[in-house]
């Protein structure tokens, strides 16, 4: 007998090897109908497996958002039948779920079409009415590699040869047709629906290698729902007029070109925006404690060998050879230059922490097809930091540090959407007890920051656990961007210490932190979040003063040095041209405010201030335009100093009228 605990805390004993869909015929006929997975103990599995062992048992419908994965990895599974019906000879390799959807991999002399979308779409929905039974099989590595092998299936014969002897093969038969899968998946194709649509074609190479075989890969998307997959299509279309490339383009801030791929070239309007975001950054770094530094660009072999980069990083680096024969890399991050600014004079346990920061090129040697736009780049530059602390500060600036992420994305308006703990992986430096250590310290920081943690499996650096910081933005997706990584490693690979109280030699830990990230992702980000409409602090040009007849161009010029002098950036318009097409050009381009000027406002020292996506003018003085625009475009960092000083100006004033 086995005991099943059920989610409302009862208990019930059932005979070993009882299924799922036993159990929801025993509670109802309605639910039976309804079911679709179970989950045991926190793992999914199939309907129809026959229990073996106890636990918590839950029975999940097509509602349940657990089941959505195992949907889209069902759907991948009915395109994969689609295709070797459609096109006779493809070989399936690799077809995972991913975020938001699913892709496979197929192996054909020909390539598909985008006309070939709809075809295999259309028998995607025809097998889904067919309702084909889903069954689970298990095969010995033998017989699985020969069965693969004599249906010219290649790929699948090569995967099961590097799994170890005696690892249990699974194959899935839908119908007819069969694949290797760990599973789970649904009782039938019925139950996968039809909320799915084709997305993209692209390429890929097997197992990722470039040295391999090119494959064709179709993306797709899948939902619980009609709904659902009609909302996720509105978001596309929304992120389609999103997309930052063509924003950068149309607000030129910068462009991209073969010659130098992954490279941007900022344009001035982008490089102010860049600009404004670092120093943005750097001041609410400085605030912290963190004192900025510079490191080289290019270090000899033996210190990323030293470092542990040589060995795990070594294919993303720019590497150099010299003369001389010796050979050097163009650093991919900043962490081992800052642990030789640590190392430089005796450190003391009062120094303690230490938090160094720097705002430098790195450079990564990123697949070109992997490159997109600001999102993925060979060169970028970081809010990068590292902290240099004792054991028993650790989770004191941990918390100061999680809070920081917070202001700063509220700051930018940006949610926090969730906070992840990626766990030890395989393959690490370090013992067991240092990463237990470290894995709990940042789980407790975290919480005692505010934040819940969802703890992730296998996903740490090889030199510890970290917490990652998920943002969402405008249009509900979320960007993996602010990372905060506990090191007990690199101090004594790189052998760092400090003198402590006892006056003996201690090993300091290394806390890497950004909360941006790469600068040019997280402004691909932002561009795409305000649709390149940003806050006035943040908008590359605040104001344009355009001019509706010629009587009032020195006065525009007036306003200009007005403005400028008052730190706000401000360009003229004073071409012959309607004041409306000038209004309709400077909001396409994204100018927050247009400070309208004819000959009436020019005889009485006043401007028309139109706010962008607003028809309404304001008609203001040019000192109280100036004044109102200069405290709202103040960084939020400095707002507060800006409306004090306001504050003060005020009742200065109001106390001279008074006396």
């Amino acid at each position: 007998m086995i005991e099943l605990i059920f989610p409302d805390g009862s208990k019930r004993q059932y005979e070993s090897g009882v299924t799922g869909r036993d159990i929801a015929a025993s509670i109802s006929k309605s639910l039976e109908k309804k079911a679709i997975l179970i989950k045991l103990d926190g793992e999914l599995l199939d309907l129809d497996r026959p229990l073996e062992k106890g636990g918590r048992f839950e029975i999940l419908t097509r509602e349940a958002p657990e089941a959505l994965e195992t949907i889209r990895h069902d759907v991948s599974h009915i395109m994969a039948e689609a295709v070797q019906e459609l096109f006779p000879g493809t070989q399936v390799t690799i077809g995972p779920s991913i975020e938001d959807g699913f892709y496979y991999d197929f192996a054909r002399d020909e390539p598909f079409s985008l006309e070939d979308l709809a075809r295999i779409e259309q028998r995607m929905k025809e097998i889904v009415d067919r309702d084909e039974p889903i069954k689970r099989e298990v095969w010995s590595r033998e017989e699985a590699i020969e069965h693969f092998k004599s249906i010219g299936e290649k790929y699948k014969a090569e995967i099961i040869e590097g799994f170890p002897e005696g690892e249990t093969i699974t194959v899935y038969r839908q119908g007819q047709w069969k694949d290797l899968c760990r599973g789970p998946h649904l009782p039938s194709t019925k139950h996968a629906g039809k909320a799915f649509k084709l997305t993209k074609l692209a390429g890929a190479y097997w197992r990722g290698d470039h040295r391999n075989a090119q494959l064709q890969r179709i993306y797709g998307t899948a939902w619980a729902s009609e709904a659902d997959l009609e909302a996720y299509i509105k978001r596309l279309e929304e992120a389609e007029k999103r997309d930052h490339r063509k924003l950068g383009q149309a607000m030129d801030l910068f462009h991209i070109q073969e010659e130098g791929k992954g490279m941007i070239f900022w344009h001035p309007k982008g490089w102010t925006l860049y600009r404004t975001l670092q120093n943005y950054m750097r001041r609410r770094m400085e605030a912290e404690g963190y004192e900025e530094v510079k490191t080289p660009q290019v270090l000899d072999k033996t210190f990323w060998e030293q470092s542990g980069h040589w060995a795990k990083f070594r294919e993303s680096m720019f590497v150099c050879e010299e003369e001389d024969g010796s050979v050097s890399a163009v650093k991919p991050m900043n962490c081992p230059g800052h642990v030789q600014v640590f190392k430089h004079g005796q450190r003391s346990y009062r120094d303690l922490p230490i938090r160094l920061s720097e705002f430098e090129a790195l450079h990564r040697n990123e697949s070109s097809g992997s490159l997109h736009g600001l999102l993925r780049v060979r060169q970028m530059c970081q809010d990068d930091a590292h902290i240099f602390c004792t054991d028993e500060q650790i989770e004191a600036e941990s918390i100061a540090f999680i809070r920081l992420l917070k202001q700063v994305y509220e700051d930018l308006d940006v949610e926090l959407h969730a906070v992840k703990l990626a766990l030890r992986p395989d393959q690490r430096f370090g013992t067991d007890e240092q990463w237990t250590i470290a894995e709990d310290t940042l789980e407790r920081a975290a919480n005692a920051a505010g934040v819940e943690v969802e703890r992730i499996e296998n996903e740490g650096a090889f030199y510890g656990p970290k917490l990652e910081f998920h943002l969402k933005d405008a249009i509900g997706r979320t960007w993996q961007c602010g990372t905060l990584q506990l090191d007990y490693v690199l101090p004594e690979r790189l052998d760092a210490f400090y003198i402590g109280e006892d006056g003996a030699k201690h090993r300091p830990v290394m806390l890497h932190r950004a909360i941006c990230g790469s600068l040019e992702r997280f402004l691909g980000v932002l561009i795409e979040h305000y649709a390149g409409a940003f806050p006035l602090w943040l908008a590359p040009t605040q104001v344009v003063v355009a001019t509706i007849t010629s009587d009032a161009d020195d006065y525009a010029r007036e306003a200009v040095q007005a403005f400028r002098k008052a730190g706000l950036r401000v360009e003229s318009d004073l071409r012959n041209e309607k004041i409306n097409y000038k209004v309709r050009e400077h909001s396409l381009a994204k100018t927050p405010v247009i400070a309208v000027v004819g000959r009436r406002e020019a005889e009485e020292g006043k401007v028309a201030l139109r706010r962008l996506g607003s028809d309404r003018q304001v008609i203001l003085s040019l000192a109280e335009a100036v004044k109102t625009l200069a405290i709202e475009a103040s960084p939020p960092d400095l707002a507060i100093r800006a409306l004090g000083e306001e504050s003060s100006r005020r009742t200065s004033v109001a106390a001279m009228e008074a006396g």
